[in-house]
């Protein structure tokens, strides 16, 4: 599944969502940010059941360093969902493994 986002990616066919990015400005995530993750990180969860697509939680870094999650769904084009630095509060100090609820 990484593979066909990098390759979407690539290609430049990423659908981005006016309420995404607004949430990525207050967040301090840049677009560049979300690609190096899609293109350097790691899917940690995926959701094949999701709709309308299937989708998949990244782990990867913003340019500066910093870990972030990016959530997109998986078509003919990625469907960014959104991104967000994770905290030890959700996942544990891997920042990849959810905590149990």
């Amino acid at each position: 599944m990484i593979d066909a986002f990098r390759r979407l990616c690539i290609e430049g066919k990423i659908h981005w969502t006016a309420h995404g990015l607004k949430r990525m400005q207050a967040r301090g995530i840049t677009i560049a940010d979300v690609k190096n993750c899609i293109m350097h990180g790691e899917i940690i969860e995926e959701y094949p059941d999701d709709y309308p697509y299937p989708s998949a939680l990244i782990f990867g870094r913003k340019l500066t360093g910093e870990i972030i999650h990016v959530v997109c769904g998986l078509d003919e084009e990625i469907y960014f969902i959104t991104a967000y630095e994770p905290t030890t509060e959700k996942f544990m100090d891997d920042l990849k493994t959810r905590r149990q609820r």
